[in-house]
C-alpha cells in the first residue's frame, strides 16, 4: 500500500467531511464546557477530527444535525444491537413513564422475575441480579467471589473488554508477566496487586497463572471483542473450564459484547459451563441495562454467609440499580425483539457481510482476514486473524483504519469509532449489507 497516497486520500476525505458537516463541526467548537468537549471522553475516538452530532435515529439508520442519513453498522457498539427505539421498548418505557409511573423507587416489579427467568434460559445461571451496566455488575460479581473464595486477586486476558473494572486493566510484557495497560488512568494500586494475566487461547499461561493459588475468578469474554474479534481455538475454552475447577478458580463469563453470538450469547451457543455470566448494554434496547447471572450453587453460597452484607453497603448494589424503568425496558426487549428468530435473520446478515468483505480481500490479494461472531463481523489488517489480544493490538493500523472509517461515513455508513466492527440489527438488510461491500471495495481500490 502507498502511504503518501493513503495520507493524501485522507486529507481529501476529511475536507469533504468538513464541508459537509458544518453544524457538527460548530456545535463540537461550542462545547466548551464539556470536558474533552463531549458528553464523555471517548466520544473523541474518531476519525473525522469531529464527532458527528445527533438529530435522530430509528431502526438501524441515524441522522445527524447536518441532515445526512447514515446506515448505521456501529449500533452503540453493542448497545443498540435491537436497533434504535425499537417499537416494543419505547411502547413499554412509554407505560412505565406515562401510565404506571414510578421511575425508581426502590421497589421490585413483577417483570424483574420474568427477566431473571428468561436470562436464565438463555444463559443457564440460575439467580440474576440487576445493575445500570456491565462495568457495575462486573465489580458486584468480582466482590461477590472474592468473598466466596477467600482468594484477593482476579485473571483476565490482556485487551479483554470489561468496561471500566480496575482489575481488568492489565496485560502482559514480552516476558509475559503482568504490567499495567498502557494508558491506564489513576490506577489505585500496582494492578499486579489485584490481577494475573494470562494471554487468550493459552493454556499453558493460563495454568501458569492459576498455579499461585490465589485466583479468585477467571473473569474473561469467550470471545475477545474490543480489540478486534479473537475467536477461541478449538478446546481452548474447554481447557480453561477443566483448569478453574482443577485449580478451585471461579470462572465469570463476560458476555456484553459476546452475546451477539446468539440468544443465549456464546455460553449457550458453545455449551459453556461459568459460574457466573454478566451481561449488559444490549438487554435494554438502549435503556441503561445489566445484570449478574450465578449459579445455583454460588447463590446459595453467597446467602448462606451472614458475615457479609449483602443488605446495605455491601458493594453489591446500587439504588437505581433493578428499577422500573430498566427492568420494563429488558422485558420488551428480550421479550419481544430481541428474539430468538431475530438472532436468526442477524447471523445470517453478518454472513453475508464476511463473505463480501471476505470477496474483496481475496480479489485484490490483501493480507486481511474478517473475523464473525454471530451477528457481528470485523476486518482486521492481518492474516491469518490474530489468536491473541496483545497480536490483536500489534496488528492495529491506524492511518488505515482512520481513513477506511471516515471514507464510509462520507457514502453514509457508520462502523464502531473503535475498531472495524459491524453489527447487525434486527431490522438490517441484505442490501445494506451489500451497500457496504460496494462502498468498502471502492476504499480499498482508492488507495492501492
Amino acid at each position: 500500500m502507498d502511504r503518501d497516497r493513503l495520507a493524501n486520500a485522507y486529507a481529501r476525505e476529511l475536507e469533504t467531511f468538513a464541508v459537509a458537516h458544518p453544524r457538527s463541526q460548530a456545535a463540537y467548537a461550542s462545547a466548551t464546557h464539556l470536558f474533552g468537549q463531549v458528553p464523555m471522553t471517548w466520544m473523541n475516538k474518531l476519525a473525522t477530527g469531529f464527532p458527528l452530532y445527533l438529530d435522530r435515529a430509528q431502526g438501524h439508520t441515524v441522522h445527524c444535525i447536518d441532515g445526512h442519513e447514515y446506515l448505521d453498522l456501529a449500533l452503540g457498539d453493542t448497545g443498540a444491537m435491537a436497533g434504535h427505539s425499537p417499537e416494543p421498548t419505547v411502547r413499554a418505557v412509554r407505560r412505565r413513564l406515562e401510565e404506571l409511573g414510578g421511575i425508581t423507587t426502590m421497589m421490585p416489579t413483577e417483570d424483574a422475575e420474568w427477566v431473571g427467568a428468561e436470562l436464565t434460559r438463555r444463559f443457564g445461571a440460575a439467580r440474576w441480579s440487576f445493575s445500570l451496566t456491565a462495568t457495575d455488575a462486573n465489580r458486584w460479581a468480582i466482590r461477590l467471589v472474592r468473598a466466596l473464595t477467600g482468594r484477593p486477586k482476579i485473571l483476565v486476558n490482556p485487551y479483554c473488554y470489561h468496561g471500566t473494572v480496575d482489575e481488568s486493566l492489565i496485560v502482559v510484557d514480552s516476558d509475559g508477566h503482568g504490567i499495567d495497560r498502557p494508558g491506564n488512568v489513576g490506577a489505585p494500586v500496582d494492578v499486579t496487586l489485584t490481577s494475573r494475566a494470562a494471554e487468550f487461547n493459552d493454556l499453558a499461561m493460563l495454568e501458569r497463572e492459576l498455579a499461585h493459588g490465589d485466583v479468585a475468578a477467571v473473569l474473561m469474554e469467550p470471545a475477545l471483542t474490543n480489540i478486534g474479534i479473537v475467536l477461541p481455538e478449538p478446546g481452548y475454552l474447554e481447557g480453561v473450564r477443566e483448569l478453574t475447577r482443577a485449580y478451585g478458580t471461579l470462572l465469570i463469563n463476560d458476555e456484553t459484547h459476546t452475546f451477539s453470538a446468539g440468544p443465549g450469547g456464546a455460553t449457550a451457543a458453545w455449551g459453556l459451563e461459568p459460574d457466573v455470566v454478566v451481561v449488559g448494554k444490549a438487554i435494554g434496547g438502549g435503556i441503561p441495562s445489566g445484570a449478574y447471572g450465578l449459579s445455583e450453587d454460588l447463590a446459595a453460597r453467597a446467602l448462606a454467609r451472614t458475615d457479609l452484607d449483602l443488605v446495605d453497603m455491601g458493594g453489591v448494589g446500587g439504588t437505581l440499580a433493578g428499577n422500573p424503568l430498566s427492568v420494563a425496558a429488558m422485558r420488551a426487549t428480550l421479550g419481544e425483539v430481541l428474539t430468538d428468530e431475530a438472532f436468526a435473520g442477524m447471523t445470517a446478515r453478518a454472513e453475508r457481510f464476511a463473505a463480501g468483505v471476505d470477496a474483496v480481500i481475496t480479489r485484490h490479494d490483501l493480507p486481511w482476514s474478517v473475523s464473525r461472531l454471530g451477528a457481528r463481523a470485523e476486518y482486521r489488517f492481518a492474516r491469518p486473524a490474530p489468536r491473541n489480544g496483545t497480536e490483536s493490538a500489534a496488528a492495529a493500523d491506524g492511518p488505515l483504519e482512520d481513513y477506511l472509517h471516515v471514507f464510509l461515513v462520507n457514502r453514509g455508513i457508520m462502523l464502531t469509532p473503535f475498531h472495524n466492527m459491524a453489527l447487525m440489527s434486527p431490522t438490517t438488510t441484505d442490501e445494506d449489507v451489500d451497500r457496504h461491500t460496494a462502498v468498502f471495495e471502492e476504499a480499498v481500490a482508492s488507495v492501492l
